[in-house]
């Protein structure tokens, strides 16, 4: 998938249509609720997505203006194309429940205007995605910003991002569908 800019803002669009079917109508207490204290609502599944997908911008930003390179570990890392395979793999599936990094952890109480606001943060992903459609997407080796060890090419690294917002939204709907959800 080397430099499917084109696949890539397709399936972001496909999921902003999604959310905004799925959960443009809720009110903020809809969005809101919880099916346990442990659980996270709609919500919140939305600003971890918008907070997860902005940890990338900034190597974006220099991938996009020429002035990124990688480094020496980017560059050697036998991870590189293991650790991508396995986090979208992983992501793909709702089976391990994976402990998220402290600064992705949503607040509990969030705005009415979590989907258009996750909506406009879509927009802004994909224009992210085409300025950097010049990059060689899998000569380019990002390090997570969530587990510095880890390397994955920067197609793979998209894609694992597609997975991500596609994990948390049948998070977000199993949510809607939780017994006792407020109608």
């Amino acid at each position: 998938m080397a430099n499917d800019v084109e696949s890539i803002t397709a399936q972001i669009d496909e999921i902003s249509a999604e959310v905004r079917e799925l959960f443009g109508d809720l009110s903020a207490e809809q969005l809101n609720w919880r099916p346990a204290p442990e659980s996270w609502s709609v919500a919140q599944c939305l600003e971890h997505l918008i907070r997860s997908n902005e940890e990338f911008y900034p190597e974006f930003d220099q991938l996009a203006a020429g002035t990124r390179k990688n480094t020496l570990w980017q560059s050697i890392s036998p991870l590189s194309g293991i650790a991508g395979a396995f986090l979208v793999k992983t992501l793909k599936t709702d089976r391990q429940k994976v402990k998220t990094n402290q600064k992705m952890t949503p607040p509990s109480e969030l705005g009415g205007d979590i989907v258009d606001r996750f909506v406009r943060h879509q927009s802004e992903l994909k224009q992210k995605v085409t300025s950097i459609a010049g990059a060689d997407w899998n000569k380019v080796v990002l390090t997570s910003p969530f587990v510095k060890i880890m390397t994955y090419r920067l197609a793979t690294g998209l894609q694992a991002v597609i997975e991500h917002e596609r994990r948390h939204v049948r998070q977000a709907k199993r949510v809607v569908e939780s017994e006792g959800f407020p109608k």
